[in-house]
């Protein structure tokens, strides 16, 4: 026998070769080589590739080590300094598999993802594919289970799959932009100048991307809900704590889907993750738009976010006439009235939604003056086993301070109560058929906050302060120029809501309204003493009659409207965690927002304390304990543990939206991809 054949006790060879075990799973096959620790990655799958003797392009197949769940795709790393030994075993597998992603309109798709890329380039590559700009605002949720649920059942085969056949190989190529990150005025428009629908051609919405050859309308268009079973059976959240327990699902952004365990073929969520969305241009975004859309309209739909009776029919009003347009553009496109670009371009223009608010192209005001504020306002300081009400000052706003005199002429001396509102959170308390405008402020203090109520008379008063009171909260004045569109903003959410309290109903409504695919479980159940016929009589009016205040919008100028009421909601962009604060005996909720962190009560969802992003020196994160620590520049640190979700979830969100907050539309460059990582995963 030859001396190399000898094999020692320790499972070596005499010359020092080792067999490494490895499995083919394209081919099901397992495969030992021999092999010493000085052989680098490259050799030994070429070695792999030569015993196999299949031909077939491995280009795409790397080795991943099962035991350490890394992939190994440093090639010139020897086995050595892996570490890798003969007790390893080594998978041969394709990089790219196919994995089922819903996307926020709950249809699925089957695409080609790379299982080695970390998740933030896996979801920008298959923005890319779909045509989404900025895809830093969206990543991949595990699917929630619902736990009154005792069986696992497969819903998702009964959805139509729309398989994209490896995509993402050669991402971007033929697209219509050339950065899924960046800002670009000379991209074609996809929407059609004469009614605000996104185009027909397949082109206009993919260019060459690989889904011209399947279905763009599930992206593009709005798909109307066709049964209230649908609503029925999906997972709702009844309450906060559910709430917070779906945010634990979030992949990490900084590894790879083979990492966290997700297999081929498994269902994943594609969703907006981050509640900033930069530079969001009807112009240019028509799946973008109508993606945001879809998950904003089952967020309500399904009650992850509150909102009172007067809105949800408006917003049923919206999604009734949006699905109206939908339906009418993709049976008669080409018989829809004209109207010239230029004004379509005018109105898009107003509509934009940026970081700071948007532009309009109203004539900007006296810059070298600050705006005032100065009006008779009720007052209202709840306390705990309190009878009083409102009191009425003489109110001035001025920068980002109110000022509360006892009368006007008093208003030369020394207020009785003077709020600073910057960091403060401003909540809207409306009824419109009640004549209720009250805004809600919860002013941080040294030992807390200070909550006060003021109450207006009209919807103008309220909307002017309401306006102040959100930039003040920013630490910005009236004399910002977002200030003016913010107001307008306001004043179009109020006269949407308009509507009678109590519609008569003569006769059964003739019409294809199906309010149960409209409205929100808990407002069908408020009529549950009726007749069912009534019901649906009653609810359909009220969309009707709340239509009328919508109903000469465009296709998409009215999902651009749904997008800003839903921005407008009080509970809008808050993730919630449960979370236990140190010094506290019991488990509170943490909020994360685009610009700051929130104590929240977690039965009542309160706000006890706001800490702002913008006065944050600095976080950091003790991984063994699972402690976030924040310092803030003049206040005291806050330190909480994660209760029932990984705290590099938490860490993530507090870096992403810093990392968001850095974008600009003059940037050249695509997104600094490893700013996000240093931002968002504690140990890069």
């Amino acid at each position: 026998m030859a001396l190399d054949g000898i094999r020692m006790p320790d499972g070596c060879y005499a010359d020092g070769t080792w067999e490494l075990k490895m499995h083919v799973t394209d081919l099901n096959r397992d495969v030992s080589l021999r092999v010493t620790g000085e052989i680098h990655i490259g050799g030994v799958m070429l070695k792999l590739v030569e015993k196999l003797d299949v031909k077939k392009d491995w280009s795409d197949h790397a080795l991943w080590w099962e035991k350490k769940k890394t992939w190994l795709l440093k090639t010139h790393w020897t086995l050595d300094k892996y570490g890798i030994q003969a007790d390893a075993r080594l998978l041969f597998t394709p990089q790219h598999k196919l994995l089922r992603l819903q996307l926020p309109n709950m249809k699925h798709m089957r695409v080609k993802v790379n299982f080695s890329d970390r998740v933030f380039k896996a979801v920008s590559d298959i923005c890319k594919t779909f045509n989404i700009r900025h895809p830093e605002e969206l990543s991949l949720l595990r699917k929630p289970r619902d736990p009154k649920k005792k069986k696992k059942k497969l819903e998702e085969a009964e959805e139509e799959a729309l398989e994209l056949e490896g995509p993402l190989l050669t991402p971007g190529s033929g697209s219509i932009y050339s950065s899924p990150g960046l800002y670009s005025k000379t991209m074609t428009p996809t929407y059609d100048s004469r009614d605000g629908s996104p185009l027909s051609p397949t082109s206009a919405w993919f260019g060459d991307s690989p889904l011209s050859e399947g279905n763009p309308g599930i992206l593009a268009v709005s798909q109307p809900i066709t049964s209230p079973d649908i609503v029925v059976k999906m997972y709702k959240p009844q309450s906060l704590l559910d709430k917070a327990k779906i945010n634990q699902g979030w992949l990490d952004s900084s590894r790879s889907l083979m990492e966290q365990d997700v297999k081929e073929n498994e269902v994943l969520l594609l969703r907006f993750k981050y509640h900033s969305f930069f530079d969001l241009n009807p112009k240019y975004d028509a799946i973008r738009v109508n993606q945001l859309y879809e998950q904003a309209k089952w967020a309500i739909l399904l009650e992850e976010i509150e909102c009172t009776e007067e809105e949800m029919m408006m917003f049923a009003a919206l999604q009734y006439h949006i699905n109206k347009l939908s339906i009418m553009s993709s049976e008669n496109h080409m018989n829809n009235s004209e109207k010239e670009v230029d004004e379509v371009d005018a109105a898009l223009s107003d509509l934009e939604i940026t970081l700071e608010g948007g532009k309009t192209s109203n004539t900007l005001g006296d810059i070298t003056s600050i705006p005032e504020l100065a009006d008779n306002v009720k007052v209202f300081k709840p306390k705990k086993l309190t009878l009083k009400g409102y009191k009425q000052y003489w109110c001035t706003f001025k920068d980002i301070t109110i000022s509360c005199y006892k009368s006007r002429e008093e208003a030369h001396g020394t207020p009785a109560h003077q709020m600073n509102l910057r960091g403060c959170e401003v909540t809207p308390d409306v009824n419109i058929s009640g004549q209720k405008f009250n805004i809600k402020l919860l002013i941080p203090v040294a030992d807390g906050m200070n909550e006060i109520w003021l109450r207006c008379d009209t919807e103008k008063q309220y909307a002017q302060w309401m306006a102040a009171c959100r930039l003040a909260s920013k630490g910005k004045t009236m004399a910002d120029s977002s200030y003016n569109l913010e107001v307008q903003n306001i004043l179009s959410f109020l006269k949407m809501q308009h509507m009678n309290p109590d519609p008569q109903i003569i006769e059964p409504i003739t019409t294809d309204i199906n309010p149960e695919c409209l409205v929100s479980p808990r407002y069908l159940k408020k009529y549950k003493n009726k007749q069912p016929g009534f019901v649906r009589d009653l609810i359909s009016a009220r969309i009707l009659e709340a239509h009328q205040n919508v109903a000469q919008m465009s296709l998409i100028e009215a999902k651009m409207r749904f997008i800003q009421a839903w921005q407008s909601l009080p509970e809008f962009g808050i993730t919630h965690f449960l979370a236990k604060f140190q010094g506290g005996k019991k488990d509170e909720l943490i909020g994360i927002t685009y610009n700051r962190l929130i104590r929240m009560d977690a039965s009542t969802g309160d706000a006890i304390k706001t800490w702002r992003f913008s006065n944050m020196k600095q976080w950091n994160v003790n991984w063994e304990i699972k402690m976030v620590t924040v310092e803030f520049a003049d206040e005291p640190s806050l330190a909480f543990i994660c209760a029932e979700v990984d705290c590099k979830v938490v860490h993530e969100f507090i870096g992403g939206y810093i990392f968001l907050s850095t974008r600009a539309k003059d940037q050249n460059e695509s997104l600094d991809e490893e700013m996000f990582y240093k931002l968002t995963s504690g140990w890069v």
